[in-house]
This record gives structure tokens, sequence and C-alpha cells, in this order.
């Protein structure tokens, strides 16, 4: 990369920063905290660089200030830095509960989708085991297909399986646990 090449998104622009400022910003592993009022120190540093744009660098550092890394990495008797790495003070407590609750508000954005659809949805019907000696050839059924329960009637009952003709016309062998009474 050429000095006079400007960076063009937050994950150049924290690299950047790791490189130039290496004892307050890491590219990798447990970030340190950050001293309050970093950004205009940066700015006031950056202030003739032509690689990062004020706009960039604001973006960039409210990135890295909010990733998960970060977040984590914000914990009881730690002391933020400036941007030659010397101690500026305590993390607060209140600071503290703020990283967990934006850390959890974060995570639970990422993966509460996943867990709360199977709670907004329809459950899934309980499959009792069916006894093979009460199915019965021209019997309706509901047979499992996918996540929902299907309308169908039995056509053959063997030892190992159920062959079923959906309200469709197709004809599909099932395992006995996929019958629902």
């Amino acid at each position: 990369m050429e000095n006079s090449e400007k960076l063009k998104n937050s994950k150049e622009v924290i690299a950047y920063l790791a490189e130039r400022f290496p004892e307050c910003f890491v590219a990798a592993g447990e970030a340190k905290p950050l001293k309050i009022g970093i950004f205009q120190d940066l700015a006031e540093r950056m202030a003739e660089d032509p690689k990062v744009s004020k706009t960039l660098l604001r973006t960039a550092l409210r990135q890295y200030t909010s990733s998960w890394r970060y977040l984590h990495g914000l914990k009881a008797g730690m002391s933020r830095v400036d941007l030659d790495g010397n101690p500026c003070g305590e993390l607060t407590q209140e600071h503290i509960d703020h990283a967990k609750q934006a850390l959890k508000d974060s995570k639970e954005k990422v993966f509460g989708p996943r867990k709360e659809k199977p709670a907004g949805k329809k459950p899934r019907p309980r499959v009792k085991k069916v006894d093979p000696a009460k199915l019965a050839v021209e019997q309706n059924v509901k047979v499992l297909l996918g996540k929902s329960p299907v309308p169908a009637t039995i056509k053959e009952v063997t030892r190992d399986d159920v062959q079923v003709e959906l309200k469709t016309g197709m004809s599909v062998r099932v395992k006995f646990d996929h019958i629902v009474l």
C-alpha cells in the first residue's frame, strides 16, 4: 500500500491504527479500554494524514469500540489507555455494566432470532410411537413431511414402514415414527 493511497473502509482504518498506535489499538486479541475522548486525540494526530478522512476515522472508531472483543475486554480494575498506551483513568462500574449490556444486546441481535423462531411458530406435533398393529389400509392419518403434518391415507402397511397416499395423489413410503394419529 502506498503512503498516499486512501483507506476505503473501517477494517483498513483499524488495521492502520493498530500499526500507527500499537500501544493503544490491537488488530487481534483482546482490545484495551480506550481513553474517553480519544477521537479528538486521533483527529489531531492524524489531521495531516491523507490516508484517513475524519468521517471514516469516526466510523472505524465506533466499529472498534462496539466490537465484541472490545466490549469483552472492559473489566473491573483495567485502566483506559491513550494513543501511546499510557494509563489515563480506571474503568468505572457504570462503563463496565454498559459494556456488558451492549455485548449482551449485540449477541442477542445476532443469535436471538435463531432461538426465537421456534417459539414464535406453531410447535411441532408430539409424535407418539405408532403401534403398527393399529394401522389399517384406507385409514386417514397425518404424515410428518418437513415441519408440518400432511393428511394422507394408508395404502399398505409392511413390517418396516407404511406406504401412504397424500392428498396430492403422490405415494410415499415412510417410517412409523412419521405417522401422527
